[in-house]
């Protein structure tokens, strides 16, 4: 029989509208100038076809810096009308409080009662059905090809407790292509539906858990080892070229000359 949904009715953390819809019109315009393209890969799974209303569960690995940053704006592209909601280290929510006012909730999984908490107020959130939870159980930063580190409990242990939604892993992979700016390649992995799985138990939540985000991971790999544009839809395209001082020498000279000025270096995502 499945687990049964907690009885807690509390609502999900709130939200100022406000501070978020300023740091969304502040994000795009920053990650434009600090990465050549935003990627999705062609061949996995497309989120903006998921189900409206249901549970939704994104769960990445945790390459870099950026991970927080690109998880909300593939949310606001692809998760349109669901509130991003993430865990942090609540020692770090204390160090930058507006993060949660953006729905980053502060978790202390080094305890019991932490873990009680974030199963608690996990499922506030999802119960509300217009949200969408984003975590990286891997708990610590790890190179993207590395497939060493295991998935904190947590995850597996929330699946065994959803009556329904739908967990999608998620592979990140930053990389330097032709230009001087990086790209970074998404790619959301064969989704795993709560009501295919009523009668697993964690450590079997736990391994397939594993084995869709490391498949996702080895296709970030191949993609971005192949460097074919082709395969990638960009869903953001940002800054090419040398840098301002060196673009206007440049500039200069193909207008004395009569040449075409070609600001990048090479002709992807263009």
């Amino acid at each position: 029989m499945p687990a049964s949904r907690p009885t807690d009715t509390a609502s999900p953390p709130p939200v100022s509208r406000w501070v978020q819809n300023g740091f969304h019109t502040f994000l795009r315009p920053y990650l434009k100038r600090h990465f050549h393209c935003i990627g999705l890969d062609r061949s996995g799974t497309d989120p903006r076809s998921f189900e409206p209303g249901l549970p939704a569960i994104v769960y990445a690995n945790h390459p870099a810096w950026w991970d927080p940053l690109i998880a909300h704006f593939l949310n606001a592209q692809l998760f349109r009308d669901r509130q991003f909601y993430a865990p942090i280290d609540a020692e770090a929510l204390r160090q930058y409080g507006v993060f949660e006012k953006l729905g980053f909730y502060g978790i202390n999984l080094g305890s019991t009662s932490g873990a009680s908490a974030f199963l608690r107020t996990s499922m506030s959130i999802l119960s509300a059905g217009t949200t969408t939870l984003w975590i990286t159980p891997e708990g610590r930063f790890c190179d993207p090809r590395d497939h060493s580190s295991p998935l904190m409990p947590g995850l597996a242990h929330l699946g065994t407790k959803l009556e329904r939604g739908c967990f999608f892993p998620l592979a990140l992979e930053y990389s330097f292509w032709e230009e001087r700016l990086p790209l970074c390649v998404v790619s959301f992995g064969s989704p795993l539906e709560v009501t295919a799985a009523t009668d697993w138990d964690k450590p079997r939540w736990n391994a397939e858990l594993v084995d869709r985000l490391r498949m996702a991971q080895r296709r970030v790999a191949d993609i971005v080892i192949a460097r074919d544009a082709g395969l990638i839809e960009p869903l953001l395209v940002g800054t090419v070229g040398a840098g301002a001082l060196y673009d206007t020498m440049r500039r200069f000279k193909s207008w004395m000359t009569r040449t075409a000025f070609r600001p990048g270096h090479g002709e992807k995502f263009r």
